[in-house]
């Protein structure tokens, strides 16, 4: 291609590929360090699978001492919203997720391998494919959209694979009088890379996380440069992984396909190919099917669902570790106390299936397992910062309420291996803990009473009544339930459990009927933690009053 048609194409001054390897010097990084990123498109709303790649990136870097970085591309502009990156940014923090070099929330540069924001670095990119241009390795194409979808619908009606490639790369054998007589007429125009691939030839390639592969050589002439000068993904991650020292690229397995054009086009480049794994999308089930979590279709593919819901974030960072090697699960098990951060990460463990499927089961016994090893003021403190976001009257209740709040959250908390595990997340919290206030405790009397059938009203207010006369809070446990022991001999219910099993007709119930008839009228609930604790919290004129059925 003539230096004329060239310097139409790029009229004004480019750096030399040589000058731009100067910027950009080789990470001086030892054996085994591992240089990672995450790239997203700074489209809005960030999808809960961004997360689970950016953790994977984060630990394959972060447990060798190497570079995890951020970088945004964003050469799609017409999908670019305002105000995405510090979504992306927040989400990741939120999660302690943080990136060594890129874009910080206000889409600001940190590390020397910047710009980290890939429409800045238009420059960069037009130099690479100015050098492809003059090589003979990529050519301007003039066909118009319309040229395009009418090749589209002749290769759909013949059957043929569709694609721009051989006899459809109408442009590809283009003279060089013809595509200057083009440029001169302003006709519009993008760049091509020219492939030497043949479809009909295997290439092997070996995924870190799926395994060797044999994948056709790629034919397709692909845009490399759009028509408002901008690079398409394939050709600006290759640019960019190569300056920025990529040596791992973990991504969705949406791009195992475009893996043969990838390496070819590093290597017409003249450069190495970073190491590539591929990992399939989150799952869901729908109708008995197994399908991806879409944005579109479902609340919980968006990771804001789960800070509206309130799921502590460490949960959410256990489960997708579970969900990347599921060895982590006898980890934690076997390490209950270190920070799931420790857990080494393992490509050979990383599922290659169809997909991992987002369990909320899962998620939500993890979740409980989480709140339980937190202290009570780390739970209050994690509800409050939840709330002041999502429940503001609740938070208002939280902040009148601390030490009080805090003495309920702490009931079975911390002893040992049998810590309560009730909390899931944190909406769940103001529900679980409504009836220590009295105006948020509304169940009638006759619900009560239908959850004490079918004892009769005198029975419960016999109990009721007896076990309120003698109260007090300074009662030690054991003093406690000897009370209740004996109220329930009283009145022919059996103290011991075996008798009763051997011969329940002999007696009205149990002790635990008798307990329940003091946990149902205190609380309105027939299930409860400690319900030793929840009287000495809620004092004795409280208990009382409440045992006034």
């Amino acid at each position: 291609m003539t230096p004329e048609i060239i310097n139409l194409i790029f009229p004004n001054p480019l750096p030399t590929p040589a000058e731009i390897e100067a910027r950009y010097p080789r990470r001086n990084l030892p054996e085994g360090v591992r240089v990672t990123r995450i790239a997203p498109s700074p489209t809005g709303k960030m999808h809960v699978g961004n997360v689970y790649t950016a953790l994977l990136n984060e630990r394959i870097a972060h447990q060798t001492n190497g570079v995890f970085f951020l970088r945004a591309e964003d050469t799609d502009q017409e999908r670019k919203v305002d105000g995405a990156m510090k979504i992306i940014v927040n989400s990741l923090g939120r999660y302690g997720i943080f990136a060594d070099e890129g874009v910080d929330k206000d889409g600001k540069d940190f590390g020397a391998y910047g710009p980290y924001t890939q429409s800045e670095r238009r420059d960069i990119y037009q130099a690479y494919i100015k050098s492809l241009l003059e090589k003979g390795l990529a050519y301007p194409c003039f066909c118009a959209a319309e040229d395009l979808d009418i090749m589209r619908k002749i290769q759909e009606k013949t059957s043929v694979r569709p694609g721009y490639y051989g006899k459809y790369a109408k442009c590809r054998n283009l003279t060089d009088e013809q595509i200057l007589e083009n440029l001169k007429a302003g006709k519009p125009f993008v760049i091509r890379f020219k492939s030497s691939g043949d479809n009909n030839k295997r290439m092997i390639i070996k995924d870190l996380i799926k395994g060797d592969m044999a994948l056709p050589e790629n034919d397709i002439d692909v845009v490399i440069m759009k028509g408002d000068g901008l690079p398409t993904y394939h050709f600006a991650h290759a640019v960019d992984d190569h300056l920025m020292g990529t040596t791992h690229v973990i991504r969705g397995d949406e791009w195992v396909s475009s893996i043969p054009l990838h390496i070819q086009l590093f290597v017409a480049l003249g450069w190495k190919a970073p190491k590539y794994g591929h990992i399939a999308p989150l799952q869901k089930i729908d109708n008995g099917n197994k399908r991806k979590l879409s944005k579109r279709h479902d609340p919980e593919a968006c990771i804001t669902y789960f800070w509206e819901k309130g799921y502590p974030e460490n949960a959410l960072i256990e489960y997708m570790l579970n969900l990347i090697n599921a060895s982590f699960e006898d980890w934690r098990r076997n390490n209950p106390d270190k920070p799931a951060f420790d857990f080494p990460v393992n490509f050979n463990k990383v599922s290659n299936a169809a997909g991992a499927l987002f369990d909320f089961v899962k998620l939500n016994s993890i979740a409980k397992d989480v709140v339980a090893r937190m202290s009570a003021e780390q739970v209050y403190d994690a509800v409050l910062a939840w709330a002041t976001d999502y429940r503001p009257t609740f938070a208002e209740r939280l902040k009148a309420n601390r030490e009080y709040v805090i003495r309920i959250l702490d009931i079975e908390r911390n002893i040992g291996k049998k810590s309560r595990k009730d909390i899931v997340k944190w909406d769940d919290v103001e529900q679980d803990i409504a009836y220590f206030f009295d105006d948020l405790l509304t169940v009638s009397p006759a619900e009560k009473a239908a959850l004490l059938a079918p004892l009769t009203e005198s029975d419960i207010r016999l109990i009721a009544d007896e076990f309120a006369a003698i109260y007090q809070p300074a009662d030690d446990k054991e003093t406690w339930f000897a009370h209740i022991k004996a109220i329930a001999e009283k009145h022919g219910f059996a103290t011991d459990m075996k008798a009763y099993k051997e011969n329940p007709a002999a007696f009205k119930g149990s002790v635990s009927d008798v307990a329940k008839v003091l946990r149902v009228l205190v609380t309105g609930r027939d299930k409860t933690p400690d319900l030793y604790e929840i009287m000495r919290i809620l004092g004795a004129d409280k208990v009382r009053a409440r045992l006034a059925f």
